[in-house]
């Protein structure tokens, strides 16, 4: 058999993957040709990259999900190879063979294999063939209400509902009792057609307090298949991994082996080729249950590469090459710990909505051994209402968990991100709760510790409005600096001749406003940073001023911080108009009242779809439904008046 020739590389996907992917390309000496749609013309991934095509469309349905279109762009360009990354068509078995029919290489299993492990049913029935434990549940055929009311009580409430074709928390619901039921299942099929095509569901027990613990596996072409130990992904929210280590705390050797033989005996009996995940569910009693299989590269993968010091998108083009396996199982390596947390573009305080808008700032931590940042943005940058709000992982490494969770800690509060708003401060407080330093972890952490991952918006005080003023004016006093520095127009300090040696500044900062009184500083402001001492201690805070906002770090929070401008208010209360409006640019997808019917406090309204996840709209209290401005299918803007009551 002939070596496959690879010499060129199309990444058929977006944001930090697709990064992450050309990053590796690059350093085999392979040309990177990156596709985008109309709305990431601009985006990172294109700038990286030797060669860029266009897909057009701007949703991922007319882009990214275009299997020809992606076909024709490897062609035009003169790639050999495909890297379909994750999500999208990364786990399309159609794909697949669409590439290989069209004489190019898929960095990836075989189709027969996606197609064995693609639809969650077949995975677990072919599972409980090879005798691996399974939770239990329905993943027969038929997907009617009823089928699925039937199982739910069979099984036992709560259950889980989830998209046979899913990953990534898409088309998934914990159901706690059957009038739940209906209108679970309905969205979790819109949702997982909207984001894999396929609509189909499974149900199983929703085991509580357990925990994910997942095995990397790798096999090449020549029947050798190993598996990289394990990752714990227990601290989830909806279903999506927050926080991923490796290896998991508290797993045994023997557990390990137990987990990892299994994941490799999975592979090897679908003939797996490439990387793959195998994920479990793991119960107080270390007994171990099988969930489902990934065909594809993990979002979490830099932390088994931190543990291996492997790089896995390197065995990936190489066993596409035909190379065999460099390593056997016994000399596969375990050291130190990692640990990774993802960085989205989300409003923690409202419901986690997903953020849209321009990064104005965005900074990351500084680069140094053991810690590592994978992002797909950088500062200037939109983030669109289209795709997953992923902006980014970051991973720490350090010889024990412990000091990669300090690592990682101390990289949280060095980045720094401005213009809309993330889960930055939501994954510091995860990694510094007492309960994560213990190891204590499972999937109901979040939820256990949600007084404390996200306590109430309190005022700011007092010494942070006198550092933003100060800021403000030292910032002005570097603007537009005197020829002659002793002259008196050079200051701009508050003092003038005969006029009070004060400035009032109005500044505005997380939806409050305060009046100032300053007068000359007894801060310092270099290479942005503001130096104030009190009481003989000095402190440092990161201070960035573009145009009228000041990006100011408090307590590890970075606050944008506005002169006020009390017309520009006036104006804008005078133009809104009362009713209930879009939390964030999305589609709407439901109209579910009409003008005039009398609804129930906390009744749904509409159903908005953006970054792939449906995102509902309740009524505030009991009313009457005056005027409708939105239909289904339409696209809206964040703030748009959708819902008129009275």
């Amino acid at each position: 058999m002939s070596t496959p020739v690879i010499t060129s590389l199309l990444v058929a996907n977006r944001g930090e993957i697709a990064c992450r992917v050309m990053r590796t390309a690059k350093a085999l000496g392979l040309t990177t040709v990156a596709v985008h749609s109309s709305t990431d013309r601009d985006a990172r991934h294109c700038r990286e990259a030797d060669v860029c095509v266009d897909l057009g469309g701007s949703k991922a349905a007319d882009s990214y999900l275009k299997i020809d279109k992606i076909i024709a762009a490897a062609h035009a360009s003169g790639a050999q190879a495909i890297h379909p990354g994750y999500g999208f068509l990364s786990e399309n078995a159609g794909f697949a063979r669409a590439i290989e029919a069209a004489g190019l290489i898929f960095l990836g299993p075989p189709a027969s294999a996606i197609d064995a492990m693609g639809s969650k049913s077949a995975a677990k029935a072919l599972m409980e063939t090879a005798g691996v434990p399974l939770v239990p549940g329905y993943h027969g055929e038929a997907q009617d209400l009823d089928t699925f009311r039937a199982a739910a009580e069979r099984i036992g409430y709560p259950v889980l509902l989830k998209a046979t074709a899913g990953g990534g928390g898409k088309g998934m619901k914990v159901v706690e009792d059957v009038s739940q039921l209906a209108d679970a299942l309905a969205s979790a099929q819109r949702e997982a057609l909207s984001s894999f095509g396929d609509a189909r569901m499974l149900v199983e027990k929703y085991v509580l307090k357990p925990r994910h613990v997942e095995i990397q596996v790798f096999a090449d072409q020549h029947g050798n298949c190993l598996y990289l130990n394990e990752r714990d992904c227990s601290i989830q929210r909806r279903h999506q991994k927050v926080v991923e280590e490796a290896p998991a705390p508290g797993l045994s050797a023997e557990q390990r082996r137990a987990m990892g033989e299994a994941a490799v005996r999975a592979a090897q009996a679908i003939g797996y080729v490439g990387a793959g995940t195998v994920e479990f569910l793991m119960d107080a009693r270390g007994e171990f249950f099988f969930m489902e299989m990934n065909t594809r590269l993990q979002v979490e993968h830099p932390v088994t590469e931190a543990i291996t010091g492997l790089d896995l998108v390197d065995w990936q083009i190489r066993v596409a090459r035909g190379e065999a396996l460099p390593i056997t199982q016994d000399q596969v390596p375990l050291r130190g710990h990692a640990i990774e947390v993802r960085l989205y573009a989300e409003d923690p305080s409202n419901d986690f909505l997903p953020q849209t808008g321009r990064l104005a700032l965005y900074r990351e931590s500084a680069a140094g051994p053991g810690r590592r940042v994978d992002s797909g943005v950088s500062e200037g940058d939109g983030v669109s209402p289209f795709y997953d709000p992923m902006l980014g992982k970051l991973i720490a490494w350090g010889e024990d968990r412990e000091q990669a969770r300090l690592r990682l800690l101390a990289m949280l509060e060095e980045f720094a991100i401005g213009g809309l708003k993330t889960n930055l401060s939501f994954l510091r407080r995860i990694i510094g709760h007492p309960a994560f330093a213990a190891a204590e972890l499972d999937t109901g952490f979040i939820p256990r510790y949600q007084a404390q991952l996200l306590p109430p918006v309190e005022p700011l005080p007092n010494a942070f409005w006198e550092a933003a003023a100060q800021a403000f004016q030292l910032s002005l006093a570097t603007e537009q600096p005197s020829d002659d520095p002793t002259s008196p127009w050079s200051s701009r300090t508050g003092f003038r001749n005969g006029l009070p040696a004060k400035t009032l500044l109005v500044l505005s900062a997380n939806d409050e406003r305060r009046v100032v009184s300053l007068g000359v500083p007894k801060a310092t402001l270099r290479n942005q940073q503001l130096v104030i001492e009190h009481d003989g201690v000095r402190r440092q805070h990161l201070a960035i001023r573009q145009a009228d906002s000041l990006y100011l770090r408090w307590e590890g929070d970075v606050q944008r911080v506005c002169l006020h401008d009390p017309i520009a208010a006036v104006s804008a209360s005078h133009g809104q108009q009362g009713g209930l409006s879009a939390p964030m640019n999305g589609s709407v997808v439901r109209v579910l009242v009409e003008v005039g019917q009398s609804v129930e406090a906390g009744a749904q309204l509409v159903v908005l779809e953006a970054m792939k996840m449906e995102h509902s709209l309740r009524a505030p209290q009991t009313g009457v439904i005056k005027a409708l401005f939105c239909e289904e299918g339409e696209m809206v803007s964040e703030g748009t008046v959708l819902i008129e009551m009275e």
